[in-house]
C-alpha cells in the first residue's frame, strides 16, 4: 500500500509540473507617467521567460505597428488622458490578451491668472445657476433643482427676468447653449437634453445622451457642441443629429481635471467651472490640456460681504462671453451679484 501511494505522489509531482510548465503569465512593462509628444515603449512579459511566438498591440482599439514583443508608442497624435492599451500573445497554438492603459499628462503647466472686477451687477438671489450665456445684448441663463429648473432671458444691467419658463418638474436642469435661433438646455441625469425656440422658448425637439450618462455643462464652435458629464471628459456633439462623436480627456501636467462644469468657449478655447471650486480652467480642445487657470477664490470673500453663501453648494458657476466688446462674465448658484471681470495673467 506504501508503494502506491508513493507512486501516486510521484505521478502526481511530474503532473503538477507539466501543467505548471504550461501555465503563462503575462505582464506589459510601461512607465508610470507619459508626457504629451514624447515617444513611450511598450513590452509584453512573460513573468518565467517562456517562448511567445507573436505579439500584438492595440492602442483604443486600433492595432499599432510593434516588433516582436515591444511597440514604440507615438503621444502626439493620442491627446493627453487615459488611453487603453492591449497585448494579445500567441504561444502553443493559444492565445491570451492582457489590459492596460497608457496614461498620457501635458507637457507644460497651465498658466495662472487672477482676475479684476471690471462691473458688478445685480443677480436673482433665487438663481440656482447652471447655464449662462450672452447673445445680442441678453443674457440667457439655465437654472437647477428638481421643481425649480427654468430658463430665462435676463437684462444685464438690472437683472431683471424678462421671459421664464419652466422645466417639467421630474427633471433637473443644467447648462445651455445658443446655436443660431435655438437653445439647447441639458438634464442632469435624465438622460436626454432639449431644444427650444430662441425667441418664443417654445420647446421644438429633445435628445437623448447615447454614451455619457449625464448632463452637465455645454457650449459650441462653428461646427460642433461641446458637452461635459462631470467627470474630465469634454463630449463632441453633432450639432445636426445631437449624436456624441468622441471626447477629450482634460489634464494639467501632473493631473486629471474632474468635475467640469459649466461651459463657455472664449477665443478658440473652453472655460469650464469645477464643480465646487472658485476656478475656471482654460482648455485646448484639440487636445484637451489645461492651459490656464483662473483662480476667482476671491470672489466668494466679494460675495460674503453682503451674502453668507452655503458651502460646497453656493459655489462659482455661470461663464459668459461678449466676443464683440471683449466682456467676460461670472456668477454663482443663487449668488446675488453678476460680475463682469478680465483675467490677469500673474
Amino acid at each position: 500500500m506504501k508503494k502506491y501511494s508513493l507512486l501516486i505522489s510521484f505521478l502526481t509531482l511530474i503532473f503538477l509540473t507539466i501543467s505548471c510548465s504550461d501555465v503563462y503569465h503575462f505582464s506589459i512593462e510601461k512607465p508610470k507617467k507619459a508626457i504629451l509628444n514624447e515617444s513611450v515603449t511598450v513590452k509584453l512579459i512573460e513573468e518565467n521567460d517562456k517562448p511567445i511566438d507573436k505579439v500584438k498591440f492595440f492602442l483604443n482599439g486600433k492595432e499599432i505597428s510593434s516588433k516582436g514583443n515591444t511597440a514604440l508608442i507615438q503621444t502626439d497624435s493620442l491627446g493627453v488622458g487615459k488611453h487603453a492599451l492591449v497585448a494579445l500573445a500567441f504561444f502553443n497554438g493559444k492565445t491570451k490578451k492582457e489590459n492596460s492603459f497608457i496614461e498620457v499628462f501635458a507637457n507644460s503647466k497651465p498658466t495662472i491668472y487672477t482676475y479684476k472686477i471690471i462691473n458688478t451687477y445685480p443677480h436673482d438671489r433665487n438663481a440656482y445657476t447652471q447655464g449662462l450665456e450672452y447673445y445680442n445684448g441678453f443674457l440667457y441663463e439655465t437654472t437647477g433643482q428638481k421643481g425649480q429648473s427654468t430658463l430665462r432671458k435676463v437684462a444685464i444691467e438690472t437683472g431683471e427676468v424678462l421671459k421664464k419658463i419652466s422645466l417639467n418638474k421630474k427633471y433637473f436642469g443644467e447648462g445651455m447653449t445658443i446655436v443660431d435661433t435655438k437653445i439647447i438646455w441639458l438634464t442632469w441625469q435624465g438622460k436626454k437634453g432639449f431644444i427650444y425656440n430662441l425667441d418664443t422658448f417654445e420647446q421644438e425637439g429633445e435628445f437623448a445622451y447615447n454614451q455619457s450618462s449625464k448632463g452637465w455643462g455645454i457650449t459650441h464652435s462653428e461646427t460642433k457642441l461641446m458637452k461635459s458629464d462631470g467627470s474630465n471628459k469634454i463630449w463632441f456633439l453633432d450639432p445636426v443629429t445631437m449624436e456624441e462623436k468622441g471626447a477629450i480627456q482634460v489634464y494639467t501636467n501632473d493631473r486629471s481635471v474632474n468635475y467640469l462644469n459649466e461651459l463657455e468657449l472664449v477665443n478658440g478655447k473652453i472655460y469650464a467651472n469645477k464643480w465646487q471650486k472658485n476656478t475656471i480652467a482654460i482648455i485646448n480642445p484639440k487636445n484637451g490640456i489645461v492651459e490656464g487657470l483662473g483662480d476667482l477664490r476671491g470672489l466668494e470673500k466679494e460675495m460674503a460681504k453682503t451674502q453668507k453663501l452655503v458651502p460646497d453648494d453656493e459655489v462659482l458657476n455661470g461663464i459668459a462671453y461678449d466676443a464683440v466688446n471683449d466682456r467676460l462674465f461670472v456668477t454663482g448658484k443663487r449668488w446675488s451679484k453678476l460680475f463682469e471681470i478680465k483675467l490677469i495673467k500673474q
